[in-house]
């Protein structure tokens, strides 16, 4: 049996264990969407994880999907993450910033101008903005000589991260984002060389990829994927042939790790493993079980390296500790996952003071 709880090597650093923490969308961004002095203690809080994988921050302004969510992409943002990096390297622990484009899930009330994506598909469904939910809007398909400019956004976005002291970051390529939108043949309708086949439907991922892994080294960058997610309105009808061009491309990277999130074919993450040659991070998704059982089992079959743990994370900031003493858990408030201050983010007690 592995021990969760012993040191893991991953690329340059040594995580105290193999528990990894969420990137898990909270929706308390200061002005100008930088991150703030609770933000810091929040995080700060969850050091023991193995590694901090923080909440979807964009690149970019026009990339943003959500009312508060922070941004790579000023000097004040910055800088708010410097301190965020400071606490949390001061008690040891590791954090990579996720990079997130939200594409088409967005809303012109959140940006002043209409999401862009690979073609213009609306998806179903509502967003929330600072005006209550609103129904989401056709998007712009981008052109072909605007994806440069999209790819040197996350260039200086990760370039920034970097700046900001944090360890590296994650490609936000799941959950039907701009990553996802172009490896999604139900979101991608494009014909040119970035749309089609399955192989064109990875390109654009690839050049970023690319191009990040070039600008900070590929010991920084991680990527996150959902094979056959349906978050979003999504709906990919090629997984297998995508995703398997998608790492044979990623492959000659030799990026940090591939972060998968289980998708409607349960085992279909297993092949990606047999295929995938990294570390393998495994996270059972949005409604999947995340228990002490359930990551022994995953690393124990060998199907990943690392277990990813969302919701407990929040609820509970000493989980490592609470996980290993076989303590009892917080439950999360569903309430103030979205919304407001100190409650439901820096306010659940540790173990000594429950």
């Amino acid at each position: 049996m592995t021990d969760l709880f012993a040191p893991f090597t991953l690329g340059p650093f040594e995580l105290p264990n193999r528990l990894v923490m969420a990137p898990l969308t909270r929706n308390r961004a200061g002005a100008g969407e930088a991150p703030t002095e609770l933000a810091v203690e929040y995080y700060s809080q969850r050091a023991t994880a193995g590694l901090i994988i923080t909440e979807g921050t964009q690149p970019s302004a026009v990339s943003q999907g959500y009312p508060h969510t922070p941004g790579l992409h000023t000097d004040e943002q910055v800088a708010g993450w410097r301190q965020v990096a400071d606490a949390v390297h001061a008690k040891g622990g590791r954090i990579i910033a996720q990079l997130m484009h939200s594409g088409r899930i967005g809303h012109p009330d959140i940006t002043g101008i209409q999401p862009v994506a690979p073609s213009a598909v609306t998806p179903a469904g509502e967003v929330y903005t600072e005006k209550g939910m609103q129904a989401f809007t056709e998007p712009r398909a981008l052109a072909t000589d605007e994806l440069p400019g999209v790819v040197a956004e996350y260039v200086d976005a990760a370039r920034r991260a970097i700046e900001a002291g944090l360890d590296g970051i994650e490609l936000h390529g799941a959950n039907g984002y701009l990553l996802h939108q172009f490896l999604s043949d139900g979101t991608n309708q494009r014909t040119d060389g970035y749309g089609g086949s399955p192989q064109n439907r990875t390109r654009f991922v690839l050049e970023v990829a690319t191009a990040v892994t070039e600008a900070i080294g590929a010991d920084r960058v991680g990527i996150r994927l959902s094979p056959g997610g349906q978050f979003n309105d999504m709906n990919e009808t090629e997984v297998e042939a995508t995703y398997t061009a998608l790492l044979e491309g990623l492959a000659p990277l030799g990026l940090l790790y591939l972060h998968v999130v289980e998708g409607p074919e349960t085992d279909f993450h297993v092949g990606l493993r047999k295929q995938w040659q990294g570390t393998f991070i495994f996270n059972t998704g949005f409604t999947g079980p995340s228990d002490l059982a359930t990551a022994q089992a995953s690393i124990d079959s060998g199907e990943s390296d690392l277990f990813c743990i969302g919701r407990a994370f929040i609820a509970n900031p000493d989980l490592v500790e609470r996980l290993k003493t076989g303590a009892d858990l917080n439950e999360p408030d569903a309430d103030t996952f979205y919304a407001g201050g100190a409650k439901g983010y820096t306010d659940y007690p540790f173990l000594a003071a429950s």
